[in-house]
């Protein structure tokens, strides 16, 4: 909870003295959103893991501090205005690892982060495609290390459907990347189900499907 109140101190400071034109600090900012995203991804905070006692309490006394820091990261991302590009595809590695927390309120206010960055980098470059190519990447190795399910592959293509849907820009496009990550999401899924699979065909045929 201290760390929590400090990093939201820090999060006060930097959007009074560090972000405007003339005293923006790049490294500052991009040392926070790091920091926060460490701060909500840490183990002693994924609730999930802890039997349903101790859960319990951690919430009756705490709250879920993880949906609070992360409304927090969202909030200082649109902060940022024009700035944003400054942190694509840099800041999108930390996004997707926070957006992979198995808390359901905090997948749905931060997911739209993802719509934002491309909608960002389209608007100054015409397409997003330093977005995608980063996802794609970063994907491979959150879902290999277990991470991803299948609520997350829905929330993920309703929410980003959504989105591009209302910017006649990016419908085709967007709806191209969403059905991209979907079937990589499906197919990394059940690799990494059949990873230690007796059955060699079933595993062999998940290896193709995935390449």
């Amino acid at each position: 909870r201290e760390f929590l109140r400090a990093i939201n101190h820090f999060a006060t400071t930097l959007t009074e003295m560090f972000l405007s034109d003339s005293n923006f600090e790049l490294q500052l900012w991009n040392n926070y959103f790091h920091l926060a995203v460490a701060f909500l991804t840490q183990d002693s905070l994924q609730l999930e893991n802890f039997s349903p006692a101790k859960r319990n309490s951690i919430l009756a006394k705490y709250g879920d501090m993880r949906a609070t820091i992360g409304a927090s990261i969202r909030d200082m991302w649109y902060s940022l205005g024009l700035r944003k590009i400054e942190f694509i595809p840099g800041m999108v590695g930390p996004i997707l690892e926070m957006t992979l927390v198995p808390e359901l309120e905090l997948r749905k206010s931060t997911i739209p982060i993802f719509f934002d960055m491309m909608l960002c980098e389209h608007r100054l470059t015409g397409s997003f495609s330093r977005f995608e190519d980063e996802i794609l990447r970063k994907l491979d190795s959150e879902v290999e290390g277990g991470r991803g399910d299948e609520q997350y592959m829905q929330l993920f293509k309703s929410i980003l459907l959504s989105c591009c849907q209302s910017h006649p820009e990016l419908a085709k496009p967007g709806e191209d990347f969403v059905r991209l990550v979907s079937e990589l999401l499906e197919r990394l899924m059940d690799y990494r189900a059949v990873m230690n699979d007796e059955n060699k065909t079933y595993s062999m045929s998940c290896t193709v499907n995935l390449l």
